[in-house]
């Protein structure tokens, strides 16, 4: 499961790296082959950031990683939807996308969050980041501050840290009336 959790963190990591370069330095600039293949490289990690997390919390909070699973991939194909809008030449249908995409990053992260505080394989205080970080990001949506998405940044830079240094807790943390079981030895997570 450590392992698991490392590669995690490295796709998590790949996606943030993609999508600031993607999102924060080549969109305003409207730099669009560039912007093409680094779209391409956030589709290819947050498809395979969803399936790490699910694997993550799949036997220990199945329905918060079914939601982590299944709104980081609509999140996927929106931004390759995105994509798509670039290559056509038409940038405005693709910012229209982004801005779309946004809602369901948000509720990627709501799950996210609810899974560290109800399995207790990551800090609990971690898991509440992420959910504020979520809300923040859908509401970002009607009321586009960009200071309604720090909570996230924070959420998942730490969720990447925590995940390249630590893995996840071998025995989950006993605080609270959230926390779950220890979890059983799996033959593919050593």
């Amino acid at each position: 499961m450590v392992r698991t959790a490392r590669i995690t963190g490295l796709l998590y990591l790949g996606l943030a790296v993609s999508g600031a370069l993607g999102f924060l330095i080549n969109r305003p600039r409207g730099l669009s082959g560039t912007l093409l293949t680094f779209e391409l490289l956030i589709v290819l990690t947050q498809a395979l950031t969803a399936a790490g997390f699910y694997l993550l919390y799949h036997r220990t909070d199945p329905l918060s990683a079914l939601g982590i699973g299944a709104f980081g991939l609509v999140n996927s194909v929106l931004i390759l939807v995105s994509a798509a809008m670039l290559k056509a030449g038409s940038l405005p249908m693709s910012d229209a996308v982004w801005a779309v995409s946004a809602v369901f990053f948000g509720l990627w992260l709501i799950p996210m969050g609810t899974a560290v505080l109800r399995t207790g394989l990551m800090p609990r205080p971690l898991g509440w980041v992420l959910i504020a970080g979520g809300i923040g990001y859908i509401l970002n949506a009607f009321l586009p501050l960009d200071a309604l998405t720090v909570a996230a940044s924070i959420g998942e830079f730490w969720t990447i840290g925590y995940l390249l240094l630590f893995g996840v807790r071998r025995t989950p943390s006993t605080i609270g009336p959230a926390s779950a079981p220890p979890l059983p030895a799996h033959p593919a997570c050593p």
